[in-house]
Formats: structure tokens, C-alpha cells, sequence
């Protein structure tokens, strides 16, 4: 039983975090009248519920992964791919974990249901043939990126089943975790260091190289920053203050693909990264700070009116 414990995956539950910026987000921009009567206990249904989807989808990757992943120099240890484990238990530990999510959500409102809901969905997209974006280059990190777009909806969600989130910043939530997704790909190419063996354990690695990962990295990278600055202007001008220090995480991020064994193949592991996590530290900071004052200079960025010049 320890092999079927091991391919949910619970190490990784601590992604389920990405859902606290939308929590954030809900709690300062709603009013309090449509707020969550139980906000803690329903943040934390939230979080179960999230949780246990995503152990859903990581079993059937494992399970449908077995296949390439002998492949790939790490993941080939796998229970999966050293054992032979059964597909009907696999299927009741999915079942299981989905009802369970649902089940979590159904306490919460239906807002979380039908995006946990949606959440599942785009793991039997990402996983089960004959779809499988998983193996479409571009869509492959797409349709795993959009699941921390969910994630943000799900925090909000949480704090309140009445009013939608700003599209602008799930639209730039959606494109920063395509941005690490890409940047995850683009570590892992490095690391593999073989394009035959690369595509053998990753089929979208067969039109993929180095440059093209690279480009669509930035690609994202930009239209994350960009429908961030759109959510950061229409909502509080100085809040525009927190783009430099955003672009700089990504830099930072960034560079961490080009390091050995980097630790962007693994996102579950960034807390073991230092500097990353007080860069991430100072970024909170500005957007708290530039959120509570108020720079009447700003206001020059919001003028549609062009100034005339001086006779």
C-alpha cells in the first residue's frame, strides 16, 4: 500500500498554496456583506478539497506515465515503472480522492464545486489519450498552467460565492504559471541533455529545444507582467509600483533553470530556496506598502488627455 500512498503524491500538497493570493485578493476587494460567514473553516475545506484533487490527477499521471517516464533518469524509479502495480486499485484511489474534493467543495458553495470540478477535468485532459494535451508542444504547458489560474479562483471562491475575480489578473496568474511550467520544461530539457531521450520520455520534447522553451518562457513571462500592470492600474494606481520587483522574480526565477539538478523541476521544493523566497518576501512587502498610501504623482499615468506644450 505504500506505493499507491506514494503516487498521490502528498509532498506536493503544498502547491495547493497558489490559492491564498485569490483569498487575499477576495478579502480586500469585496464587499464584507458578501463575504464567507465562516471564512477559516471555509478556507480550509478549500484547501483539503483542492488538495485531494489534485492527488486524483497525479494517480492517473503516474499511472498513464509509466510508459515514458523509464526514460526519464529520475522519474524512471518510479513505483510505476519498477512495479507492477494494479490499474483497478488506481482507479478506486482516483474515484476516492475526486468524490472526496467534491464532497469538500459541496461545503463550501457551489462557486468551488464547479471549479474543483474543472480542476479534475483538465487533469483527465492533460493525462488521457486520445486528448492528452500533455504531449501538444504549447498546449502541454497551457493546460497545466491554467490549473494555478483554478487554484486563484478557488481562494476566491472560498471568501465568496457572489462576485466573479478581476479576468485581468486570472489572465496573468494563468500566464505566470505557464511561465514556470515553461521554465520547468526547459530545466528538464537541459538536464536530460539527450533530444532522442527527451522525446522518448516527453513527446512535445520532439518539436521542443532549448530555444524554443527558452522564447515561449519569456513569451509568458511578458503577458503575465502585462495583464498584471492592466488588474495593478484599473484597481490602484500605486500598486503599479510592485512591477519592477514582479519582474525581477522573474528574472530571479529564471535563472534558477540554468542551474544543476535546478530546483525548477520540482516546484513543491522552492521553499528549500532562500533567496527566492525573500525576494518573494520583499515583493509582498511593496504591494502591501504601495497598497496603503496614496501618491497623487500617480495620477499622471491615468490622464487620457494629451499635454499641451508650453508656447
Amino acid at each position: 500500500m505504500r506505493d499507491y500512498i506514494k503516487i498521490a503524491r502528498f509532498d506536493h500538497w503544498i502547491k495547493q498554496l497558489f490559492i491564498l493570493p485569490g483569498v487575499l485578493l477576495a478579502a480586500s476587494m469585496t464587499p464584507s456583506g458578501g463575504r464567507t460567514a465562516l471564512l477559516p473553516l471555509a478556507l480550509l475545506l478549500g484547501l483539503l478539497a483542492t488538495s485531494a484533487a489534485a492527488s486524483a490527477n497525479y494517480c492517473i499521471n503516474e499511472w498513464l506515465d509509466a510508459e515514458f517516464d523509464k526514460y526519464h533518469p529520475i522519474k524512471k524509479h518510479r513505483p510505476f515503472v519498477t512495479k507492477k502495480l494494479s490499474a483497478a486499485i488506481v482507479l478506486v484511489e482516483y474515484a476516492i480522492f475526486a468524490a472526496a474534493s467534491i464532497g469538500l467543495a459541496l461545503l463550501i458553495n457551489t462557486a468551488v464545486v464547479t471549479a474543483i470540478a474543472l480542476l479534475l477535468v483538465m487533469g483527465i485532459l492533460y493525462n488521457v489519450r486520445p486528448i492528452r494535451t500533455k504531449d501538444l508542444p504549447y498546449v502541454d504547458v497551457l493546460s497545466e498552467s491554467i490549473n494555478n489560474a483554478i487554484r486563484l479562483a478557488i481562494g476566491w471562491f472560498c471568501v465568496t460565492g457572489a462576485y466573479y475575480p478581476p479576468i485581468s489578473v486570472v489572465l496573468g496568474y494563468w500566464m505566470g504559471g505557464a511561465f514556470l511550467m515553461a521554465a520547468k520544461r526547459f530545466a528538464e530539457y537541459r538536464m536530460i541533455g539527450d533530444p532522442e531521450q527527451a522525446g522518448l520520455y516527453r513527446r512535445s520534447f520532439r518539436f521542443y529545444n532549448q530555444t524554443r522553451l527558452l522564447l515561449s518562457a519569456l513569451f509568458y513571462g511578458f503577458l503575465s507582467v502585462f495583464f498584471i500592470g492592466v488588474f495593478l492600474v484599473k484597481y490602484k494606481i500605486e500598486l503599479i509600483i510592485a512591477i519592477p520587483p514582479i519582474c525581477g522574480l522573474f528574472c530571479y526565477y529564471f535563472s534558477l533553470c540554468f542551474k544543476a539538478d535546478s530546483v525548477a523541476q520540482k516546484p513543491e521544493k522552492l521553499y528549500k530556496e532562500k533567496g527566492l523566497l525573500l525576494f518573494c518576501l520583499f515583493v509582498v512587502i511593496v504591494f502591501v506598502v504601495s497598497y496603503y498610501i496614496h501618491i497623487p504623482a500617480l495620477d499622471m499615468f491615468l490622464q487620457t488627455e494629451l499635454v499641451k506644450l508650453a508656447q
